[in-house]
């Protein structure tokens, strides 16, 4: 759990599944959320960062690295990176993903495949609001965490999905 002032370091790896099915609604492969405090009350019904895999409206797949800044800014998604998911699909890649917790804090991440060595994504990113108003923390989730439409109305155009992970480290760096 990362605290106000510190840098937290994610490592890993993961591989999509090829001809993985996506829609125009969200399907986050990785989180970095606030954790709520003992009231209640803290602004962490937003993920301030997201790996996510859609369908754009003309068909073609994407990877996005979103961020979205405390509900007081209103400044909805940010896109921080974006990449053809074809890239990624059955393929095995490697994340370095840097946080520094804070107000003005930063972000940065490389993603690279295994295979060839090429970087898929590449962030550096200071003066975000790494933080959520009355959190207790913030950490990473990793998995699929998706939309299946108002009323189950995408489930026809999904399935089942196996994302595959290996060789997680976590490190915290306190200031």
């Amino acid at each position: 759990v990362g605290q106000q002032g510190d840098e937290m370091i994610f490592r890993w790896k993961f591989r999509l599944p090829e001809e993985m099915k996506t829609t125009e609604k969200f399907c986050h492969l990785h989180q970095i959320k606030g954790i709520d405090n003992a009231e209640g009350t803290a602004d962490v019904g937003n993920p301030l960062i997201t790996f996510t895999a859609r369908t754009l409206s003309n068909g073609k797949q994407q990877f996005q690295v979103i961020f979205v800044g405390p509900s007081s800014a209103s400044t909805g998604n940010v896109y921080l990176a974006r990449a053809d998911l074809a890239e990624f699909l059955g393929r095995w890649v490697e994340v370095e993903e840097r946080v520094v917790c804070g107000m003005q804090g930063s972000y940065r991440v490389s993603v690279k495949r295994l295979d060839d060595g090429r970087e898929l994504v590449s962030v550096s990113e200071t003066g975000l609001a790494m933080w959520r108003e009355g959190a207790a923390g913030i950490r990473p989730k990793w998995g699929i965490y998706r939309s299946f439409g108002a009323g189950g109305s995408l489930k026809a155009r999904l399935r089942d999905e196996v994302l595959r992970f290996a060789d997680f480290s976590v490190e915290k760096v306190s200031k």
